[in-house]
């Protein structure tokens, strides 16, 4: 693996998190992991560094946390879907980039335990996510196809018994600090395939080119392959029939959302909490005694609150789904009600966050809007998360389901 950033020692946390297993999820070792990727978020956002959380994306690799869905004879924790949302959940209330970046791990990583990938091949991959690899994604194509299309203009094709890839991918999120990346292309007859392969390898190229507002740390920008040698056993063919639809990679910035709504929560108590001054309209000598802030703070914490409770019973079905999973296939009909619960939970939780990270500043007067204090990331971060599949289209296709019975879109890509 290549060695993207060394960190100083420091005898606490390195003594904790040097291990050949993956860690404990409540252990005090994992309190250690979140405290300190929280701690380097909060020291890069105090002086004002674009600084890049390389950090925390080590501490990860030691920690072995991306091996939680391994089966335990792997060197895993046989970690379900609704633990791994908990532990992103966690991971973006400590930093909701960090969070972000392994989107595509988990992902993927879910989909080589459930068998969506042939045995042999999956052992080489899940060897090195136990060894702490990191996997990346290259998925999503500047060009006029529509979104999760399966039609792309970046090529796989034969050289000889291996491959040699060529093309440009964007939104490719968590590719620059990953190990190995996730690449979907065309053969030479349209048909999609999919490389898993090394990150460092000749002719792989990542531009950290991502200019969003929010989750700007994400390292979701451009990567590009330029006649890079793909081995065979590397190479992934997609079957026909597998699973119709995919509300992991959904579901999933959704617990990142969670996890910034915990810190609204937060920084709304501690804005009244510490604030001295009041307003001339206000109800109470002093703002943490004021009926109305507090009353917001309560609307905020049970937005939060309800966020998470709809978080986690998709999970619980879309776990049930994988759970009836057949040589990696889940049927139609679990697989969509995942798919449908997934869609409600984006339709109500975007709303409800934005509408929290903007009640923050009703607690905090013209202060709260100080740079120097940060508060507008939050807002920013969920707009970003929530941008991703315009509401709009997922609220027509529930009521589509409803009213006409009509079933959900089915992805075209299987992997």
């Amino acid at each position: 693996m290549k060695n993207i950033h060394t960190a100083e020692e420091d005898g606490n946390t390195f003594s904790l998190l040097k291990q050949q297993q993956v860690i404990e999820i409540g252990s005090p070792q994992f309190t250690i992991l979140l405290d300190e990727i929280s701690s380097d978020a909060e020291r890069r956002r105090r002086e004002g560094k674009n600084e890049r959380p390389y950090y925390a994306m080590e501490l990860i690799r030691k920690a072995r946390l991306g091996a939680l869905q391994l089966p335990i004879e792997k060197g895993g924790r046989l970690a379900n879907i609704e633990e791994v949302f908990s532990v992103v959940v966690q991971l973006a209330q400590a930093d909701p980039d960090v969070a972000h970046i392994l989107r595509s791990h988990f992902g993927h990583v879910e989909q080589i335990v459930r068998g969506a990938v042939e045995a042999e091949k999956a052992d080489v991959f899940l060897q090195q996510v136990a060894n702490g690899a990191i996997i990346g994604n290259a998925f999503t194509e500047q060009s006029s196809q529509k979104a999760g299309s399966a039609q792309f203009e970046t090529t796989l094709l034969p050289d000889g018994e291996d491959y040699r890839l060529n093309g440009i991918k964007y939104f490719s999120t968590g590719t620059l600090y990953s190990d190995l990346v996730y690449v979907i292309a065309s053969t030479a007859e349209g048909i999609p395939i999919t490389a898993i392969i090394p990150t460092n390898r000749e002719g792989v190229r990542i531009v950290d080119d991502w200019d969003g507002f929010g989750q700007k740390l994400t390292g979701s920008g451009t990567t590009i392959f330029e006649n890079v040698w793909v081995g065979k056993y590397e190479v992934i063919e997609h079957l026909p029939n597998q699973t119709p639809f995919n509300s992991f990679p959904q579901l999933y910035l959704h617990a990142v959302m969670v996890g910034i709504l915990k810190n609204v929560v937060e920084d709304a108590a501690d804005l009244v909490r510490n604030r001295k001054r009041t307003f001339s309209f206000a109800a109470a000598e002093t703002p943490r005694q004021d009926p109305q802030l507090l009353q917001i703070i309560g609307e905020i914490s049970s937005i939060a609150f309800a966020s998470e409770s709809i978080l986690l019973k998709v999970a619980a079905t879309l776990e049930h789904a994988a759970s009836t999973a057949v040589g990696g296939d889940i049927n139609f009909a679990s697989s969509h009600q995942a798919s449908l619960e997934a869609s409600q939970a984006k339709v109500i939780i975007d709303s409800l966050a934005l509408r929290a990270a903007t009640l923050l500043f009703e607690v905090g007067g013209a202060s709260a809007t100080k740079q120097s204090a940060h508060l507008d990331r939050h807002w920013r971060n969920i707009r970003t998360l929530a941008s991703h599949n315009p509401t709009v289209y997922k609220a027509r296709t529930i009521g589509d389901y409803v009213v006409n019975d009509v079933s959900l879109p089915l992805r075209e890509i299987y992997f």
